[in-house]
C-alpha cells in the first residue's frame, strides 16, 4: 500500500462506521488506518497515526465533530479533515469548516463522491456538497463586509483583489462587480483570476469560504 492515501473514519454508530470502512476501503490506493467511534477517540488515533485524512461525523459522544476537528488540525496539520454528516444545517456547517474542516458532504453521497472527495482533500483542495456550497453563498449575502484596509490581507492578495473578493462573496457577477467598481468586464475577469490562483480557489463556491476563512467577510 506504499503511496496510499490513509485514512481514518470516526462515527459513533458501529454499522456506520464499518460500513465506512469497508467502502473507503475498496477505494484504489486507500488503506483504512484506524476506526474511532467518538471525537476523543478520533483525536487521539489521528495524533497516533496521523492519517492523511480523516473522515469525520459531526454529532459524536465525549468530543462532537467540530471540536475533534479543532484538535486534529492543531494537532496534526499535515492531516486533512472531511466530515461526512446526516447534517447540513448552519449550526453544524459553520462550526466545522471554522474549525478548519477542508471537505463537508452529507451521508447521502455516493461512493465516487467520496471517493473525489478523500483525493481533493489530501490535495489541499475543498471539496463541499452542492447544498453546502448554496448555504454558504447565502451566509455571504448577509453578512457585513470589511473594508479591506481594515484587514491584514493574505496570500498577496492586493486591496483591489480583496474588494473584488468581498464583492463575490456577496454573490455579485462579474458584471455586476464592474459596474459597481466602475471598471471594464476584463480588468474583472483578471482580478478574479488573479483571486483564485492567489487563494487556491477553483471556483466562486471555493472564494466564499476563502473569504470567511480569511476573516474578509464574517457571519452577523
Amino acid at each position: 500500500m506504499s503511496g496510499a492515501i490513509r485514512v481514518l473514519v470516526a462515527d459513533d454508530q458501529r454499522a456506520v462506521r464499518d460500513g465506512l470502512v469497508m467502502l473507503v476501503g475498496l477505494l484504489p490506493e486507500v488503506e483504512v488506518v484506524g476506526a474511532a467511534a467518538d471525537g476523543a477517540e478520533a483525536v487521539e488515533l489521528a495524533l497516533r497515526e496521523r492519517p492523511d485524512v480523516v473522515l469525520m461525523d459531526l454529532r459524536m459522544p465525549n468530543l462532537d465533530g467540530a471540536e475533534a476537528t479543532r484538535r486534529v488540525r492543531e494537532g496534526a496539520p499535515e492531516t486533512q479533515v472531511l466530515v461526512l454528516t446526516t447534517y447540513a444545517d448552519d449550526e453544524s456547517l459553520f462550526p466545522a469548516l471554522e474549525a478548519g474542516a477542508r471537505g463537508y458532504l452529507t451521508k447521502d453521497a455516493g461512493a465516487d463522491e467520496i471517493e473525489r472527495a478523500i483525493r481533493a482533500v489530501r490535495e489541499g483542495r475543498t471539496h463541499l456538497d452542492p447544498a453546502v456550497q448554496e448555504r454558504l453563498v447565502a451566509a455571504a449575502l448577509a453578512a457585513p463586509l470589511r473594508p479591506a484596509e481594515e484587514v491584514e490581507l493574505p496570500d498577496g492578495l492586493t486591496a483591489r483583489e480583496a474588494e473584488v473578493l468581498q464583492l463575490i462573496a456577496s454573490g455579485l457577477s462579474n458584471g455586476e462587480i464592474a459596474s459597481r467598481l466602475c471598471l471594464s468586464h476584463a480588468t474583472v475577469k483578471t482580478h478574479v483570476n488573479r483571486i483564485f490562483a492567489k487563494t487556491g480557489a477553483r471556483d466562486r463556491a471555493q472564494a466564499v469560504r476563502y473569504a470567511f476563512d480569511r476573516g474578509l467577510v464574517t457571519r452577523g
